[in-house]
């Protein structure tokens, strides 16, 4: 016989719980049937949270690879403008150095017997070192025996790629910049759009480490005591803070082992001013054989500066959460009572207004937390008693600290 269908009248309080699992089922049931019918391949949920864990490692990467691409054909391209500029400006001192040069050896030679060979020699040879020092600064090596050779192709395709990288990181060491209308114009042309970019990897990678900065705190098997009074969220921040300290040192001992002439304070200083984006250019790489490598190392780096800064701003909006959550009819009366203190306040309509006030704020969370709306109720009562007393002694101004506590 089958069961008979229960009433209206026999459904009890104690089917709420059931009911409420119920409706979550069915939620997740909607979820999993809009999954299933949107993609159309996923047909069971392991295979379709493999698909979207793939999909997702995919997004990261491609992005990551396209800004890899850009940043390379911009290199490419500000070599193939600026560098015959480079090697025309280079021929030019390099002339006027050998020009300068012979006539002050000529001056020596063929002016032995004129009486102000002092003075002659002077001028000369200040003509000379000026051209000299000009040379120099603009990137010759001062050696006649060679011919005064360039130390080092700046324009070359490593170091082409690693200026445009500084291009849209916006760190701009100002080390070798486009001379040429045509370098110039296509610098802010790739710029406006590598930037955006770029700071959209950036964030990228940078919420991809928060979120295994995250999971890596959330499966460690002993957390230190002092996170019960830090919090979670600041713990994995000090975490991606000294990470980040670890990576510094890491970058400089690489280049001390590549520049000859650069301490470890040197390395540090240059990966902390390049990861920061100031770029001073006080001290940049000048080995062209490693300038890919070192491009990377700074984007991996600006990602962890921008994990620690996506970790203080999730800090900042759980705080702001736990904020809003004073936004009901017990803040708004608080709100109330701070604008009209020591106008005259009615004590009979503020102590109702506060007794319905409360309850209702903590309505949703019913009777699990019995102590923490006894707390308030103390709070509630000590304020009244401050209110009344503030009546009494007719104060002009009533002040209220409201102290946000565990509680």
């Amino acid at each position: 016989m089958p069961a008979k269908a229960r009433s209206p009248v026999d459904y009890d309080s104690q089917d709420e719980a059931n009911t409420e699992l119920l409706e979550k089922l069915k939620h997740l049931d909607r979820r999993v049937e809009a999954v299933e019918n949107g993609n159309g391949i996923c047909s069971r949920s392991a295979a379709c949270w493999q698909s979207v864990k793939w999909k997702s490692a995919l997004n990261h990467i491609g992005l990551l690879v396209s800004l890899s691409i850009y940043c390379g054909v911009g290199g490419l391209i500000f070599r193939h403008l600026e560098r015959p500029a480079e090697v025309q400006r280079l021929t030019q001192l390099k002339d006027a150095v050998k020009s300068q040069r012979e006539r002050f050896m000529s001056t020596i030679l063929n002016n032995s017997e004129v009486n102000n060979l002092n003075e002659l020699l002077s001028f000369e040879l200040a003509k000379y070192e000026a051209t000299v020092q000009q040379a120099a600064e603009g990137g010759l090596l001062i050696a006649a025996d060679k011919d005064f050779p360039e130390p080092y192709e700046r324009w070359s395709i490593l170091q082409a790629v690693f200026f445009s990288s500084t291009v849209l990181t916006t760190i701009g060491y100002g080390n070798i910049v486009p001379v040429t209308i045509g370098g110039r114009v296509f610098c802010i042309c790739f710029a406006l759009i590598g930037i955006p970019f770029t700071l959209t990897v950036i964030a990228d990678w940078g919420r991809l480490f928060a979120s295994a900065v995250s999971v890596f705190g959330t499966h460690m098997p002993t957390k230190p005591k002092f996170t019960n009074f830090i919090g979670k969220t600041w713990f994995y921040a000090i975490l991606a803070v000294g990470f980040l300290g670890v990576y510094l040192a890491a970058g400089a001992g690489l280049l001390l082992l590549w520049e000859d002439d650069w301490t470890f304070f040197d390395g540090f200083y240059f990966c902390f001013i390049t990861m920061t984006t100031i770029g001073f250019g006080d001290l940049v790489p000048k080995k062209p054989n490693y300038m890919l490598l070192c491009t990377l190392y700074i984007l991996i780096g600006l990602a962890l500066t921008s994990t620690i800064i996506e970790l203080v701003r999730r800090q900042y909006a759980t705080s702001w959460a736990k904020l809003q959550e004073l936004s009901g009819p017990m803040a708004e009366t608080l709100r109330r009572l701070g604008e009209t203190a020591g106008t005259g306040l009615d004590y009979a309509t503020l102590q109702k207004v506060l007794t319905v006030s409360m309850p209702k704020w903590n309505s949703n969370k019913k009777n699990e937390h019995n102590s923490d709306i006894a707390a308030l109720e103390a709070i509630t009562n000590a304020i009244l008693k401050e209110v009344k007393e503030a009546q009494s002694n007719k104060a002009k101004v009533l002040q209220i600290v409201i102290y946000e506590s565990s509680v």
